[in-house]
């Protein structure tokens, strides 16, 4: 049995359970993933100071996102295709989330309905809203996520047109998989993946239920995406989706602090730097590098997270000693989702707890909200 100690771990158990096209789709970046591998390569690079002879006894992660209390400062971020890594994926995901006492944020491009997965769980859950062309529909989905009781909308903002990857194309990866020779032959490698799978409650994309033309006509899932997502999406429609779902309105996506100020302007509850995890403008600054800009630009007017590369507990103080307030993991909650299940995502959060844990201790910490510069070392 193997032993699952890092995040990495759980990379590669997923690696080797879950079909290609949707692993590749979770690990993958647009272009040449240079932003993708600086997200990591960056966070890397910020060396940690080591503290001897301090009291670091009774230690806490406790804090709070958006005005909720957290076990850590950790959210599960929006992922799509999640119910492809694992049957009912997204419930699964929620599940772990709400008893870890995290965050859990549902994407319009899930597998699970809004419906599915306020079913599945006890706690409210955000929901993470895409603007398409037909705004009308953009407002049911607000109005189904008010129903559902979700305690906040995460309004992702850096997906107007998609960045090509590569390797979706590659894969001619659709939503359901097709079965052509290529796919079929690596099913037969992964038979739990597709039992599994074919036992979940939806097999296309929940939220999008009746929207989708048949998977069999479309060339890529990428395409059809390309045709849906609005190059109009403006700050005025920011300002819109504001009034129309009227809590707690977190914002993604934003690398430059011009746009910090725009954001904080409108009285959002935070905003989360990230470049979509490499997925989008390859080239692209990493989310650390941009992190104290846009937390200096806020001027404190609205929280600030960090999204992008984070795959540990060390990571995530790095984030916080620059400045953010929270963090969202996706790629290392999803690998826990492909390799075990809900058993992986809670796997994934211990991990992420004991790192962050341990890493405050030997920085000379005993509770989290006092990270600052001063634990970090220039290089």
């Amino acid at each position: 049995m193997t032993v699952v100690t890092c995040i990495d771990d759980l990379r590669t158990l997923a690696k080797k359970r879950v079909a290609k096209a949707i692993f590749d789709y979770v690990d993958r970046g647009s272009y040449s993933e240079a932003t993708l591998r600086a997200n990591r390569a960056d966070l890397e690079s910020i060396a940690l100071r080591q503290r001897v002879g301090v009291d670091v006894d009774r230690r806490s992660t406790r804090t709070t996102m958006a005005g909720q209390e957290v076990a850590m400062p950790v959210a599960l971020a929006p992922v799509g295709l999640t119910g492809l890594n694992w049957a009912d994926g997204e419930i699964h995901a929620a599940r772990a989330a709400e008893r870890f006492g995290v965050p859990y944020t549902l994407s319009t491009m899930s597998i699970c309905s809004i419906e599915d997965v306020a079913g599945g769980v006890t706690r409210p859950f955000w929901f993470q809203l895409y603007v398409m062309r037909d705004r009308g529909f953009a407002a049911s989905l607000i109005e189904r996520a008010k129903a559902a009781k979700c305690s906040a909308l995460v309004l992702t903002l850096d997906l107007q047109i998609q960045g090509q990857r590569h390797q979706d194309l590659k894969n001619g990866l659709a939503v359901p998989p097709r079965l052509t020779l290529g796919t079929a032959l690596d099913i037969m490698t992964k038979p739990s993946w597709a039992l599994n799978v074919l036992r979940g409650k939806r097999k296309s994309f929940g939220n999008l239920a009746g929207r989708i033309p048949d998977a069999n006509s479309l060339t890529t899932l990428s395409q059809w995406i390309a045709g849906q997502f609005d190059p109009t999406l403006s700050w005025k429609d920011v300002e819109w989706v504001k009034k129309l779902w009227g809590g707690k309105l977190i914002v993604k996506g934003i690398l430059e602090a011009e746009d910090a100020k725009t954001a904080a302007s409108l009285g959002v509850d935070a905003i989360v730097v990230s470049n979509h995890g490499g997925r989008q403008l390859d080239g692209a600054i990493s989310s650390i590098r941009a992190l104290p800009e846009i937390v200096q630009a806020a001027g404190g007017k609205t929280e600030i997270w960090l999204d992008g590369g984070i795959r540990s507990g060390q990571d995530v103080l790095r984030a916080l000693a620059l400045g953010a307030r929270g963090t969202l993991i996706g790629r290392a909650y999803a690998y826990g989702l492909g390799a075990m299940g809900e058993a992986g995502v809670a796997r994934a959060l211990e991990i992420i707890r004991s790192e962050l844990d341990v890493s405050m201790a030997l920085c000379g910490l005993r509770d989290v909200k006092d990270a600052s510069p001063a634990i970090l070392r220039p290089l």
